[in-house]
């Protein structure tokens, strides 16, 4: 690994809002589910004193339920959720300044220079490309993003939904910002021709593509690289106009009751028991200590993962989250 720079589902127990323990602590997520109960397990085995109940949802659902609860929180850390949305002006309100134990091997440029949040995971997109859907209907391997505008992939093409998954929108948003907002757009049109559905989550086209329900699913690298692993018949396209990417980020909520466990839990985060999961699980770790794992070169992740990054503007995601979801939602959404 080198170091750079979906649905709800409910692991734990919430607690109704006024009730606190000592050694009890609420955390929300966005990571993916096995990712999730992986860091989950490892977090319990090194904190056994400290109950974390954990809420995950897809990216963009937690950002709704984030606003909606924001007049009484009802959790203490946020954790592994998008920086795009983390730096939400509402959000930022919500966070207090924290400086973790060991937030020095974090680099600068991923973290908040107020400390309200670090960044220690990532991942970026890829197409997973069922191999026997190609040679049954006789399709060519995509290699771009502009090899799926190609009329013979009418209908063969699912792709996250941007407004409910944080991969869908960093999707959209790194087309964006490749191609200039008025080319993007047309791009964006264009490929709609040839889009049968927009999913959810951000795992779901790369699993149905799997299953050799279409031909392409537009997913992330790690998706791709578990289907792999589990013997699906399919192929790792990173585009070759390059993956757009997005950062994983935690914080310390101001409202936490229990900020004495909250912040052990932050810690920990940072600790070599956590970057040696994170380095098994995600494909970008901004967190020294790690090598990416064989089987994520098998499946034709480069070792030099920079070299096929977007230089994603997360700023720029953020400012104009809501205009560009409003205008995909008016133009593309079904």
């Amino acid at each position: 690994m080198v170091c750079l720079f979906a649905a709800a589902g409910m692991m734990g127990v919430f607690l109704p809002a006024t009730v606190v323990h000592a050694g009890e602590i609420t955390v929300y997520t966005s990571y993916e589910e096995d990712e999730a109960a992986a860091f989950l397990a490892a977090a319990r085995r090194d904190l056994p004193d400290i109950k974390v109940n954990m809420l995950r949802l897809s990216t963009g659902d937690l950002h709704a339920r984030m606003l909606a609860e924001s007049a009484n929180p009802r959790h203490d850390v946020i954790w592994g959720w998008a920086v795009t949305n983390m730096v939400d002006p509402r959000i930022l309100n919500m966070l207090e300044s924290y400086q973790p134990q060991g937030i020095e091997k974090v680099p600068a440029r991923f973290r908040d220079a107020k400390n309200r949040w670090f960044a220690t995971t990532g991942y970026m997109a890829a197409f997973c490309v069922n191999n026997e859907v190609l040679k049954r209907r006789n399709l060519p391997m995509p290699t771009s993003w502009e090899d799926l505008l190609k009329p013979k992939f009418k209908g063969e093409v699912v792709m996250p939904n941007p407004a409910s998954s944080g991969t869908g929108y960093l999707q959209i948003a790194s087309i964006l910002q490749m191609k200039g907002e008025e080319r993007g757009w047309r791009y964006l049109e264009a490929l709609d021709k040839n889009i049968a559905q927009y999913i959810k989550s951000g795992s779901r086209p790369c699993n149905a593509a799997s299953a050799g329900e279409f031909a392409v699913g537009a997913s992330f690298a790690l998706r791709a690289i578990k289907n792999i692993d589990e013997g699906f018949p399919i192929t790792m396209v990173i585009p070759s106009e390059g993956a757009g990417n997005e950062l994983e980020a935690t914080g310390l909520m101001k409202s936490s009751r229990n900020k004495k466990d909250a912040k052990r839990f932050i810690d920990w985060a940072l600790s070599a028991n956590a970057v040696n999961e994170y380095y098994k699980w995600k494909e970008i770790v901004t967190v020294s200590g790690g090598t990416m794992p064989k089987n994520f070169v098998a499946a034709g992740l480069p070792e030099d993962i920079g070299s096929v990054m977007v230089d994603m503007d997360f700023d720029w995601s953020a400012t104009n989250r809501d205009r560009i979801l409003n205008t995909w939602q008016q133009r593309l959404e079904r």
